[in-house]
């Protein structure tokens, strides 16, 4: 599959990542804040389960029961 990534800061300058199946919009319960594009049309493999660069873990299931997968608050 191929996202879409983006970013935004956090406090105590860490980032947090969105993952968004490439082309389609930011989902709009995640519009309210100010992401920004880190990378576009990333290819990753339809079973990904992380995505270690961008401390998103779970990341097909995530987009199977919300449409985009989101760093861990834990994180």
């Amino acid at each position: 599959m191929r996202l879409d990534i983006y970013r935004r800061a956090e406090t105590d300058g860490k980032l947090s990542y969105l993952a968004v199946p490439e082309a389609r919009n930011i989902p709009e319960e995640a519009t309210n804040t100010d992401w920004e594009i880190e990378v576009r049309a990333i290819e990753v493999d339809d079973g990904a389960e992380q995505l270690p660069d961008y401390d998103i873990e779970n990341v097909t299931g995530q987009i199977d029961e919300k449409g985009y997968a989101i760093t861990s608050v834990q994180h």
